[in-house]
């Protein structure tokens, strides 16, 4: 599937390179150089690039491309997929994923990627498992090695190998036996100048922490499963009985991960918790306005908290003279970006920004977007709840509940 994999930057410099069959020349990143130096925005790099003998399916994070590359045709989804993996599991390791943490850990990188991919192909992509393998890098560990001269790489088998459980090892044994399940719903909704929704749907996840003994089997069933649409499972959960009961039947791995994702794209169920008024006027000289007044809605009954407001100003505007009653703002003058750091919205008191703006030129200007982010704990927006989760196998003494969280993702207000 992978025949090779490069690691770039956004200078266009190679940080490493593996080949998982014959050696293709890291010339081939030439046509991906090419590619990234059009656009505007490192994100907007396509994610799949023909070439006349190859095709580079590729993906961004942090000021980096994981550049796949691959001399069939070969399932985009599956290769980008597999490229998330591995970022989230150096993101695990080193805490992130960054050119700096890639050089200083650059022979934990290489044992990393020899046992994600076996020829290509995914092999070991349960992050648990891995650790098994390839223990993670710490200081003591790191002394070790260099007295001793040994690696981080174990060379027992991982007994979830062995086993019709890949994803969990056996012989796990905890003192306190604990499992926390978060549901992290992300908005993505666009609201005209009226405030009517034009278009709103909701990614969602369930995380989970397991850290329970021995092999227990899960139950989950959940209060309103029939407005789940694209759900993606982890490996471990009982497809049939999803498929026949929508009841989520699981044996879990030990430690984080992702039971499932989901998107709702229904209008009606997603429910927009904040609103934005704006008085914004673009005309030339120092008679440009702006005015935002930002607030919960108050059928919502939660604190908004990690409020953020960007504003992309066009090329004209030279400067903002204004006045939060609430937290921070800052304008770049290279970029164009109007920042304001809200924090955390009181009730009964909606934070304000008002003030002048000096605009170059005679044309008018069109108004920008308004993009928020925010943060609400303790709240599913689109109103899934769990109502039992079942245990058996063995009897536990301790048992977590569920947390709920809302964020924004892209969250936009046209003016």
């Amino acid at each position: 599937m992978i025949n090779s994999l490069f690691i770039v930057n956004t200078s266009c410099d190679i940080l490493l390179e593996k080949h998982y069959k014959s050696v293709i020349h890291r010339s081939i990143c030439d046509y991906f150089f090419d590619v990234q130096k059009k656009v505007e925005h490192p994100e907007d790099v396509l994610p799949v690039i023909a070439t006349p003998h190859h095709y580079l399916i590729n993906i961004y994070h942090n000021q980096l491309y994981l550049v796949a590359v691959t001399t069939t045709e070969s399932p985009p989804l599956m290769v980008i997929e597999v490229l998330h993996r591995i970022v989230a599991t150096f993101t695990e390791y080193f805490e992130e994923c960054s050119d700096a943490t890639i050089k200083e850990n650059l022979v934990i990188v290489f044992e990393i990627l020899d046992e994600v991919l076996d020829n290509g192909f995914p092999l070991t992509m349960e992050l648990n498992v891995l650790q098994d393998l390839i223990k993670p890098p710490n200081f003591l560990r790191s002394i070790r090695n260099q007295v001793t001269g040994e690696t981080n790489h174990s060379e027992v088998l991982p007994t979830g190998q062995l086993s019709n459980v890949p994803w969990r090892r056996a012989g796990v044994k905890y003192t306190n036996n604990e499992a926390y399940f978060d549901v992290i719903e992300e908005i993505d909704a666009i609201i005209d100048k009226q405030g009517a929704t034009v278009s709103a749907e909701i990614q969602g996840y369930i995380n989970c922490c397991c850290k329970l003994s021995g092999m227990p089997d899960l139950t989950m069933t959940l209060m309103n499963p029939r407005i789940l649409d694209d759900v993606s499972f982890h490996p471990c959960v009982r497809f049939k009985k999803w498929e026949n009961e929508r009841v989520l039947s699981f044996v879990p791995p030990d430690g984080n991960f992702r039971l499932l994702s989901y998107h709702i794209g229904s209008q009606s169920m997603v429910a927009i918790p904040i609103y934005v008024r704006h008085n914004v006027v673009m005309q030339s000289g120092p008679a440009g306005k702006l005015e935002l007044i930002v607030g919960p809605k108050q059928s919502m009954g939660k604190t908004l908290e990690e409020v953020v407001i960007e504003m992309n100003m066009p090329k004209p505007v030279l400067n903002c003279n204004l006045v939060p009653s609430h937290g921070k703002y800052s304008f770049d003058p290279t970029s164009k970006l109007l920042l304001w750091n809200i924090g955390k919205i009181e009730p009964g008191k909606p934070p304000t920004l008002k003030g002048s703006m000096s605009i170059s030129g005679t044309a008018e200007l069109e108004c920008p977007a308004i993009s928020v982010r925010f943060r609400i704990n303790q709240l599913a927006v689109s109103g899934l709840k769990v109502n039992r989760l079942d245990v058996l196998g063995e009897s536990y003494r301790c048992f977590k509940g569920v947390k709920y969280v809302t964020k924004a993702g892209k969250f936009q207000v046209r003016t």
